[in-house]
């Protein structure tokens, strides 16, 4: 399975969200919106989610192999480190070649 970053954003350090991407998976299917966040042990993906009527959340999009979710968080969080070793600016977007093949 092919996952390559078709946009990706830089957030500024005012709150725990560092970054946004979308991610083409296979050429086929693109997913918006998924975000790096800044936890206790470093940066990690967050997959979109949505707010039920009861104001819990739960991810919309959901790998559904391990391999798949790993290389997933892999190709994100290499386009991450990329964005920030390139000095890209807070809150412009960027096309990353970052992919898994």
């Amino acid at each position: 399975m092919s996952f390559r970053i078709r946009r990706f954003v830089i957030h500024g350090r005012e709150s725990a969200l560092r970054a946004f991407c979308d991610v083409a998976i296979e050429d086929r299917l693109l997913v918006k919106g998924i975000r790096v966040v800044e936890g206790r042990h470093g940066p990690f993906v967050s997959m979109p989610r949505q707010r039920t009527t009861r104001g819990t959340w739960y991810d919309s999009i959901v790998p559904l192999t391990r391999q798949a979710r790993e290389e997933l968080h892999r190709v994100v969080l290499e386009a991450y480190r990329q964005a920030l070793a390139s000095g890209q600016s807070p809150d412009s977007t960027a096309n990353s070649e970052v992919s898994d093949g």
